[in-house]
C-alpha cells in the first residue's frame, strides 16, 4: 500500500488530507480479501480528525499519572464494574493476546489490562492508563470514536488515522449511567488480526450492556416507603422490614412471603397448598389460619385475598441474586448470596427454588473459573463438600491444601457414591 501521507505537507488542507486517505483506503487490499470502499463511519471520523489537527505520526499524551490516576479511577463510576469487565473479558483478552481497555467520557484510558506481550507493544504507542485517546487527540480509534459518537465502533487496521496504530484492530462500546443516561466512558478490546470479525463488536456491546445492568443493580431505584424488604437467604426464619419495623418471621410465614413475593399477581389457596405442603391431608382451613395470622402481623392493607397476594412492593435478596445472575454479574451475585434459601424448609416450591438458585450460581462460578469466588464457595458451609466446585478450584489454584481436600472428597464419593452431588 502506498503511504497516503507522503503527498501531504504539514500544512495541507484537512479536507484534502481526508480525500487522500479515502483514495488510499479504497485501493487498500488485505491478503486474501477484495478491495472495498471506506466505510462512512470511518470517513466521517477521518474528517473530524483532520479538522482537529491530528497528525499521522502523533503520539498519545499522558494526562493522568501515579497518584492522580489512582484517585481519579477510584472515584470514577466505572470502577464499580471493573470486576465485571475482568470477569467477562479478562480470559478472552489474555488467551487471545488482546487488551481490555476502559476509558472515560473524554477518551482518557483508565485501565489497560491483558496479555503481557501485547501490553508491552501497546506501551510503544502510549496505549496506557492515563493517556488521552480521544478522537480529537489521536484520530480514528475505537474507544475515542465510540465516545465521540456515543455508539459502538469497530476500527480495522488501516482505518486508524495515525500511522503507528494501523497494525491494530479494536472494538469499543459506550457505557452509560443507567439512571440518567449520561455517558460514562467506553469499554474496548484491542489486539491484532484475531479481532477483525463482526463478533468482536457484538461481544463488546454485550459487555457494555451487562455493565449498565450491574450499575443499575449497584445503585437501585429507591424503594418505596411502604415496600417490604425480605431477607431469606442463609436463614431458616426470614427477616422482614416493613413500615420501619423489623420482624423475624416463623418458618411457615417465611415460606409464604417468599412464594407470594415471586407471584405479584397472586396465588389461589389450592396453589399455595401444593406449594407448601407435601402432605395432602393438610386442609385449606389450616392454610387460611396461617394466612390470617400473617395478615395480622403485616398490618392492614398488605395481604390481599382471592387470590392471595401482596398489595405493596417487595424487594428480596433472592430477587437480587437472580437479577445479577441474569445479566452475568457473577461477582455481584456471589456477594449477595448469603447461603441457601430457607435451608430448613421442606415446602416443595421452596425446595425447588432453593436448588435452582444455588445450582445456577455454582454453575456460573465453575464456568467463570475465578479462583477467589470458587474459594469463597468451597469454604462456606454449603460448599465444603461440593466436589464440582473443588475440582474447578483445583484446576485454577492447585495448591497443596486444595489438592488434598479434593482427594478426600473424591475418596469419600468412591466409598459412598450416594453422597455425590447431582
Amino acid at each position: 500500500m502506498t503511504d497516503p501521507w507522503v503527498a501531504l505537507s504539514p500544512g495541507a488542507d484537512p479536507v484534502e488530507r481526508v480525500r487522500v486517505l479515502r483514495r488510499a483506503h479504497e485501493t487498500f487490499t488485505e491478503a486474501g480479501t477484495v478491495s472495498r470502499p471506506v466505510r462512512s463511519v470511518v470517513a466521517d471520523s477521518w474528517r473530524r480528525s483532520a479538522r482537529a489537527g491530528v497528525g499521522p505520526d502523533g503520539s498519545a499524551r499522558v494526562d493522568l499519572t501515579d497518584g492522580d490516576l489512582g484517585s481519579y479511577r477510584a472515584e470514577h463510576p466505572l470502577a464499580a464494574v471493573m470486576p465485571l469487565f475482568r470477569e467477562l473479558m479478562g480470559t478472552f483478552a489474555s488467551d487471545g493476546e488482546h487488551l481490555l481497555a476502559v476509558c472515560d467520557a473524554q477518551g482518557r484510558l483508565l485501565w489497560v489490562e491483558g496479555h503481557p506481550g501485547t501490553r508491552q507493544k501497546a506501551d510503544g504507542m502510549n496505549f496506557v492508563p492515563g493517556a488521552r485517546w480521544a478522537e480529537s487527540a489521536m484520530g480514528t480509534n475505537a474507544p475515542g470514536t465510540a465516545v465521540a459518537l456515543d455508539r459502538p465502533v469497530q476500527v480495522f487496521a488501516a482505518e486508524h488515522f495515525t500511522r503507528r496504530v494501523q497494525l491494530w484492530t479494536c472494538a469499543a462500546a459506550p457505557v452509560h449511567d443507567p439512571r440518567t443516561g449520561r455517558l460514562l466512558g467506553a469499554v474496548d478490546i484491542t489486539g491484532g488480526d484475531g479481532l477483525a470479525h463482526p463478533h468482536s463488536l457484538g461481544f463488546v456491546q454485550a459487555v457494555a450492556r451487562a455493565a449498565e445492568s450491574q450499575l443499575a443493580l449497584l445503585t437501585p431505584v429507591p424503594v418505596a416507603t411502604d415496600a417490604l424488604q425480605l431477607t431469606a437467604l442463609g436463614r431458616d426464619e426470614a427477616l422482614l422490614v416493613t413500615g420501619g419495623r423489623k420482624l423475624r418471621l416463623s418458618r411457615r410465614h417465611s415460606e409464604l412471603l417468599v412464594l407470594l413475593s415471586r407471584h405479584p399477581d397472586g396465588l389461589t389457596g389450592d396453589e399455595l397448598l401444593c406449594a407448601l405442603y407435601e402432605d395432602e391431608s393438610v386442609t385449606p382451613v389450616t392454610l387460611r389460619a396461617e394466612l390470617a395470622r400473617l395478615r395480622r402481623l403485616l398490618g392492614a392493607g398488605v395481604l390481599g385475598s382471592r387470590p392471595y397476594r401482596l398489595a405493596v412492593p417487595v424487594e428480596s435478596d433472592v430477587a437480587v441474586v437472580e437479577r445479577r445472575l441474569t445479566v452475568g454479574a457473577i461477582t455481584a451475585a456471589a456477594a449477595a448470596y448469603a447461603g441457601p434459601l430457607l435451608p430448613g424448609s421442606q415446602a416443595p416450591a421452596v425446595v425447588r427454588l432453593r436448588r435452582r438458585l444455588a445450582d445456577g450460581l455454582r454453575a456460573a462460578l465453575v464456568s467463570g473459573g475465578d479462583p477467589d469466588l470458587l474459594a469463597c464457595w468451597a469454604r462456606a458451609s454449603w460448599g465444603e463438600d461440593d466436589l464440582d466446585v473443588w475440582r474447578a478450584l483445583a484446576a485454577v489454584r492447585p495448591t497443596a491444601p486444595i489438592r488434598t481436600r479434593l482427594a478426600e472428597l473424591e475418596a469419600e464419593q468412591s466409598a459412598y457414591p450416594w453422597r455425590a452431588r447431582h
